[in-house]
């Protein structure tokens, strides 16, 4: 019963979409065995599992307490930020909580009362796990976006980072480069750094509140303005390993430069109307697994790729400590549209060589049964289970048919 149970859990149809399995049993005229498929994971909402750092140290408001204004009163300043009070405080975990009632929940910094001195704050997501965006991360402002800001990635846990994209309300003058908009760059360049200044410039706190990275434009170029020909940018993904990489990261850290001003210079005689404000941290993307998981879980504290194929690792990002007759590789999205599972072999499995006493030259591991099996056995005989090199528990057994 358990090996019926088993066996259905794993043949699930190809109905969720591209990649969603990772194997098949299958049955053909040589007799049943495995068939295997890239996979990956579905997209997660990625901020329920990230780890936020805000830094440098004291610029969460509220300790001590301070007033603040707004744009649209900036002299009535009556708010006020408290840290010892919870109906006041605005700490960093506001950006990522589930908003009741129409009514914003914000993390919130201290106001620029330092001016000239720059109002600098870090804000770093770490998931302590590769992973790859799947759709346009957002982040959304309150009482006004950032005239100036950055979006920084790292792909070694935060020891390097590398621009994402600059953002500013004049993107010469504050980073020395050109504007530039995603629907304009082309399949050569679609893994380029822009700063734009869509999401820059005041348009009123109460009216535009979110900033982009837009990546569906990206993928767009490849896949159409509707997405519906991934497969174009998953063979491009396979061709240009920058342009997948692109998406991939462990850490994002959004460095806020300066902050809105109300589309005009700085009033230095009110300096409580200056501070940044953010209630949401949009992230959907999925776990990098290597294209041999499609699973992918939080357990002991972390994301963890359920691999597939005879890899293990929490990217799945080396074969098992049986299965290494050949060098550990990524699966492929090609050929279209099941992919290259580029499984690890043990010796004596569907991927090497196997011992079937000259009955048979096929042979397929069954990974929850831990046995490598003889399949399409000729000369009137069945073997139970195959003699391999690499197993180190594997019996043999020679019947006559």
């Amino acid at each position: 019963m358990l090996y019926v149970a088993t066996l259905l859990l794993h043949c699930i149809p190809l109905a969720l979409g591209q990649y969603d399995i990772c194997k098949s049993w299958v049955t053909s005229d040589e007799g049943p065995s495995w068939e295997y498929y890239a996979c990956q994971p579905k997209p997660m909402i990625m901020k329920e599992y990230a780890m936020v750092k805000v830094d440098p140290p004291g610029i969460t408001c509220g300790d001590p307490p301070e007033r603040f204004c707004t744009h649209e009163n900036p002299y009535l300043c009556s708010d006020e930020c408290d840290a010892s009070n919870t109906d006041l405080a605005h700490p960093p975990s506001l950006m990522f909580d589930r908003e009741e009632e129409g009514l914003a929940t914000y993390w919130q910094s201290v106001t620029w009362r330092k001016y000239p001195e720059p109002l600098v704050a870090n804000i770093t997501l770490s998931w302590n796990k590769s992973i790859e965006l799947t759709d346009d991360l957002l982040v959304t402002f309150e009482y006004g976006r950032p005239t100036v800001m950055m979006l920084e990635k790292s792909l070694d846990y935060g020891r390097t980072w590398h621009p994402y994209q600059y953002y500013a309300d004049d993107c010469m003058e504050a980073f020395g480069m050109p504007s530039r908009k995603v629907r304009d760059l082309s399949a050569s360049s679609a893994n380029r750094v822009l700063c734009t200044e869509e999401y820059s410039r005041w348009a009123g706190s109460k009216k535009e509140k979110n900033v982009r990275f837009e990546v569906r434009e990206r993928f767009a170029i490849f896949a159409g303005p509707d997405l519906r020909k991934m497969e174009n940018l998953y063979t491009r993904m396979e061709s240009n390993k920058g342009l997948k990489d692109f998406f991939t990261f462990t850490d994002l850290r959004l460095r806020l430069l300066r902050p809105a001003l109300g589309g005009t210079y700085v009033q230095r005689e009110n300096l409580y109307k200056y501070f940044y404000a953010i209630s949401n941290f949009e992230v959907i993307a999925r776990c990098k697994c290597n294209l041999h998981a499609n699973a992918c879980t939080f357990r002991d504290g972390g994301l963890q790729c359920e691999c597939e194929h005879n890899t293990t690792g929490q990217d799945c990002g080396r074969c098992k400590k049986n299965f290494r007759s050949k060098s550990w590789r990524s699966g492929s999205y090609t050929p279209i549209p099941h992919g290259s599972p580029n499984a690890c072999a043990a010796a004596g499995s569907a991927f090497g060589n196997c011992e079937c006493y000259g009955h048979s030259n096929r042979c397929s591991y069954i990974d929850f049964l831990n046995v490598v099996t003889c399949v399409s056995c000729k000369h009137n005989t069945r073997v139970s289970t195959a003699k391999t090199v690499g197993l180190a528990t594997t019996g043999t057994s020679l019947l006559s048919g």
